[in-house]
């Protein structure tokens, strides 16, 4: 018997039952962590402090990256056109997908600030 853990009342000592209380909350923050995965937490912490260093890089392509989306959207209401004139008709999903993303860009060209603030005030 270990002298040390148990004193001479029988108890353990202090030092004993300080290192089994951190060992319980090891083990529980261990098994905590195969039903609550860490890595997102960590990688949105990550993120946030890595967003201000982006937004910059990010604000001097936002002219492109908005032509870029102008282009694409022509080219699926191009692509819907030509599948009714096929005799293909498009799925009701593809073109509300479709209409949604053209007025999400046209209100994000238009008003740029408005549309800042509302997804502010979603997220």
């Amino acid at each position: 018997m270990n002298t040390e853990a148990v004193g001479a009342t029988g108890k353990p000592s202090s030092k004993a039952a300080l290192a089994a209380a951190i060992s319980a909350v090891g083990s529980v923050l261990a098994a905590a962590t195969c039903c609550l995965p860490v890595l997102p937490f960590v990688l949105a912490a990550g993120t946030a402090s890595s967003a201000r260093f982006f937004s910059s890089y990010v604000g001097a392509l936002r002219p492109y990256l908005l032509g870029v989306s102008v282009l694409l959207i022509a080219l699926g209401f191009y692509q819907s056109r030509r599948a009714t004139q096929c005799n293909c008709k498009p799925s009701v999903l593809s073109q509300v997908v479709l209409w949604l993303s053209a007025l999400i860009v046209a209100i994000s060209i238009l008003l740029p600030q408005a549309f800042a603030d509302l997804v502010e005030r979603l997220l």
